[in-house]
C-alpha cells in the first residue's frame, strides 16, 4: 500500500504524482507536499509487583490488542510533555517522572493511510496506589504482566512491533 492523492490539494489538478513514500509533486501548479514521520511516544510503566502495565486497544489500528499507554505528540509538545498528557487522558493519572528508553520506527495504518512514525519510549513512575481510569473510546481495559525474559514476550498479543522492541531493550538494561 502506498498513499496516493487523485487532486493536488492546492490547484485541484489531476497531475499530482507520488515522487516516493514521503513526497508528492503537482505538475500543473509545482506544488510539493511533504509527508513526514510523525512522532509518538510510549511508556513503559511498572508495578511494585513488578508487572507492566499495557492497554487494551479500543479502536483501530490493531484493536483489541495491547499496547503500552500513549500516543501522537501533539504540535508544540515535547516528547516528554506528550508523556505526561497522554498519561492523564488515558490512564487518568499523571506520572510522578519520565525517563528515555529508545526510539524505534513503526507504521501506523489509519483508515487505508499509512503513517510512518518515529516512536519514542520512556519509562514513568505513576504515584502509589494511583488509580487507573480507562480512557472512554481509546482504552477497553488494562493488563498488567510480568516480564522477566524475552520469553515472557512471545505470547503478549502486542498492536506494535516498536512496543516489543523497546520491551526487549529495557528488560535487558534492567
Amino acid at each position: 500500500m502506498q498513499n496516493d492523492f487523485n487532486f493536488c490539494p492546492n490547484c485541484g489538478g489531476k497531475n499530482i504524482k507520488n515522487v516516493n513514500m514521503r513526497k508528492w509533486k503537482c505538475d500543473d501548479c509545482g506544488f510539493t507536499l511533504y509527508n513526514n514521520v510523525a512522532a509518538a511516544v510510549g511508556l513503559v510503566i511498572q508495578n511494585e509487583q513488578g508487572k507492566v502495565l499495557f492497554e487494551k486497544r479500543a479502536k483501530e489500528p490493531r484493536k483489541g490488542f495491547l499496547a503500552l499507554p500513549g500516543g501522537f505528540v501533539d504540535p508544540n509538545e515535547s516528547a516528554e510533555e506528550a508523556c505526561f498528557r497522554e498519561c492523564r487522558e488515558e490512564i487518568g493519572v499523571e506520572p510522578l517522572s519520565v525517563k528515555y528508553i529508545a526510539t524505534f520506527p513503526n507504521t501506523y495504518e489509519y483508515k487505508n493511510v499509512l503513517y510512518k512514525t518515529c516512536d519514542i519510549f520512556f519509562e514513568a513512575i505513576l504515584p502509589k496506589n494511583a488509580e487507573l481510569h480507562a480512557q472512554e473510546g481509546e482504552v477497553l481495559g488494562f493488563e498488567e504482566v510480568l516480564i522477566q525474559s524475552e520469553e515472557d514476550l512471545k505470547d503478549i498479543p502486542l498492536a506494535f512491533e516498536s512496543a516489543r522492541k523497546t520491551l526487549k531493550l529495557w528488560l535487558n538494561n534492567k
